[in-house]
């Protein structure tokens, strides 16, 4: 079973955004990127927020809201042979260091899926929660 790691939201301001999840919920940042995405942790969840400005994966353009949602797995290979047999497509992998790798499909209705790890997230086998 995947458990729920990463939450990328696309924000009109990024830095409110941000100082709401930090002061507002708890969270930590964990590092600022160079296309000014901000990744929080609350030891255990990823949450991205992206400029809503920000070039898409999938086309959709400037929107703001939910992106994406990212589970990680034990075995990326079984789930991601299980989300094609359910009906979803691969969309593409990212890899950008070693904390942070997805694989991209998109599900029924459009939902993008990530399969992968984030800064900040905790590894699905970890008792204790990652931290910050």
């Amino acid at each position: 079973m995947g458990k729920i790691r990463h939450i990328a939201y696309r924000a009109e301001d990024v830095e409110a955004m941000a100082r709401f999840f930090e002061q507002g919920l708890g969270m930590s940042i964990v590092q600022r990127r160079g296309n000014n995405a901000i990744d929080l942790t609350d030891g255990t969840l990823n949450i991205t927020v992206l400029p809503a400005t920000l070039p898409t994966s999938d086309g959709r353009g400037y929107h703001t809201g939910i992106e994406h949602i990212g589970f990680t797995f034990e075995n990326e290979d079984e789930a991601a042979r299980a989300i094609v047999a359910a009906g979803g497509t691969e969309s593409n992998a990212i890899r950008m260091d070693s904390a942070h790798y997805e694989q991209k499909f998109v599900g029924p209705e459009g939902i993008v899926v990530d399969v992968g790890h984030w800064a900040g997230a905790a590894p699905i086998m970890d008792a204790e929660p990652a931290r910050a």
